[in-house]
């Protein structure tokens, strides 16, 4: 394979991670887990080596920044990423301008959740985030961010095989 071949093939995921993430472990485990964020991005990172994968791994809990990277993601010249993981935490029930900015890079995204939002509080049912995704994982904990890996190396070989 030509070098040139080898990087067109090239692929990077961006997780993104939202307000309160970086408490994991520490923040209601009961709900959450024992697991950290750190602990996550590793087992993401392991899971997306299979898949020949890149990770770019980010937490912030400024919604701003989060759509910022959303916006480098997708408009950035030379940018590698091909999708998207996001893990908003509460900004998914209220952030019309995350779900914008995923509308407008037209990146395949997995919505993430660690618990399962359909057992929870009735406020925690509504996604704003869901009607511009590709689908979403939640109430598996952790494994959630394996499972959107093998979702997304799933339907970016299927898109790319089908064009």
């Amino acid at each position: 394979m030509s070098a040139t071949a080898s990087s067109q093939d090239h692929k990077t995921i961006l997780v993104l991670n939202g307000p309160n993430l970086n408490l994991l472990g520490r923040r209601e485990p009961d709900i959450y887990g024992h697991e950290t964020l750190r602990d996550i991005e590793e087992k993401t990172r392991e899971r997306a080596k299979q898949f020949n994968l890149d990770v770019i791994f980010r937490q912030s809990n400024h919604e701003g920044e989060l759509i910022d990277w959303i916006h480098e993601a997708g408009f950035a010249p030379k940018s590698r990423v091909k999708g998207i993981i996001l893990n908003a935490g509460a900004l998914t029930h209220s952030s019309i301008a995350l779900a914008d900015a995923l509308s407008a890079v037209k990146l395949p995204c997995v919505e993430v959740h660690l618990s399962n939002i359909f057992k929870r509080e009735s406020f925690r049912h509504h996604s704003y985030l869901s009607p511009v995704v590709i689908g979403m994982i939640t109430g598996f904990g952790a494994f959630g961010y394996v499972l959107a890996i093998e979702a997304l190396a799933y339907h970016l070989n299927h898109k790319q095989s089908s064009s």
